[in-house]
């Protein structure tokens, strides 16, 4: 090969290795944002379709407004769902991956999920995309598990997938309860009244016995309050979700730019470096915690002094121990995370994200007291 040709393969795998990440990153960008039209298209029919179809409000004026309180919904509905979301994801799975893996698993759960919900709407197939969504992220999980030999428990956040599998279970169940009651009391009370007759009657048939199409005053305030409702739940719970995509992308593909807050004054260091050794204090007079956490009689001990550790962190309750004397000796005298390689930040964040999730699942026993659990969330 001339040097010509080998300066013009130099100069395209140059221009490969800047722009495609970048290329990669914007389709990732996309099949979100395109996930979440899907989204409100499947889902806005919920809110208006009532007071569409009584002519409370006009089709038009219904979808802006559906739109508005879904975004006050998402604005004010806090990040619980999103947090959710991606907590379903094991976190040794989050936190050793690369970006060809997070790319891996991001489109995938995106294809699967905007598939799925394109197929049910182009053939008027009523289907939730949340749980679409959640089959998704347990399908990569599982199928993380296959690849690597790894069990299923370990493979999924059982608590948290227990969790959600019954919310998607019960909350039907209420709302078949309370709609069913308040039906049966509608009947039981407001019986054999002309007024119960007249919330019956459809738009072409009120037209004729009132000469107008659109419901009575109250009965009109009534359908767009529960119109409001709806769209504003959907906003806090449904419109979360794609902050938690969101929050997977950057997790999946650009961990090196997000992992951990580069403006951190050395105050806010030093808070996490004491947060650190108070937790490694509690742990130490305590071992049987993390004992009761992981199911296992020996923890994994902390390795010499001057020993060489792993390259590849592994989080499990077991390695607690070893986990907090591996983030004491990177944050030891910094003063800036400057002074940290990406490397050494990636690997602080999957260390900090570890002991976090071994806190959370010690801070649910039913031994730790207040004063504890206050010190453990800390």
């Amino acid at each position: 090969m001339s040097s010509r040709w080998r300066n013009v393969l130099c100069y395209i795998c140059l221009l490969a290795w800047i722009y495609i990440p970048g290329f990669y990153y914007c389709l990732l960008w996309l099949f979100v944002l395109f996930y979440e039209a899907i989204n409100g298209f499947h889902d806005t029919a919920n809110a208006v379709a009532t007071v569409i179809y009584t002519r409370a409000m006009r089709s038009q004026l219904a979808v802006i407004m559906a739109a508005v309180f879904n975004f006050f919904g998402v604005l004010l509905g806090g990040l619980s769902v999103a947090y959710a979301i991606v907590h379903m994801l094991p976190t040794d799975l989050l936190l050793n991956m690369g970006s060809a893996h997070g790319l891996a698993m991001v489109f995938s759960m995106l294809l699967a999920a905007i598939i799925w919900n394109l197929g049910t709407w182009y053939f008027g197939l009523p289907a939730s995309s949340s749980h679409t969504l959640i089959g998704a992220i347990i399908g990569i999980g599982l199928t993380n598990a296959m690849m690597t030999g790894t069990s299923v428990v370990d493979a999924l956040n059982i608590p948290k997938v227990i969790n959600i599998f019954g919310s998607l279970i019960i909350s039907p169940i209420v709302g078949l309860v309370f709609a069913g009651g308040l039906i049966f009391l509608l009947r039981r009370y407001w019986s054999g009244t002309k007024k119960r007759a007249r919330i019956h009657l459809t738009p072409a048939e009120r037209e004729k016995k009132d000469g107008k199409k659109k419901p009575p005053f109250w009965t009109r305030i009534a359908l767009i309050l529960s119109a409001i409702g709806v769209a504003f739940s959907h906003g806090a719970n449904d419109g979360q979700k794609g902050i938690g995509l969101v929050m997977l992308v950057l997790i999946g593909v650009a961990p090196a730019g997000f992992v951990v807050n580069m403006n951190a004054s050395s105050y806010e260091i030093t808070r996490t470096r004491d947060a650190i050794n108070n937790v490694e204090t509690y742990f130490e007079q305590r071992p049987d915690l993390l004992k009761a956490v992981t199911g296992v009689d020996q923890l994994i001990p902390s390795p010499e002094p001057g020993a060489t550790e792993p390259a590849e962190f592994h989080c499990h309750p077991a390695n607690t121990i070893n986990a907090l004397n591996r983030a004491k000796g990177m944050l030891a005298n910094v003063e800036s995370y400057d002074k940290l390689s990406v490397e050494q930040r990636s690997q602080l964040r999957r260390i900090m994200l570890c002991i976090s999730d071994t806190t959370d699942k010690v801070v649910k026993l039913p031994g730790v007291s207040s004063d504890d659990q206050r010190l453990l969330k800390s």
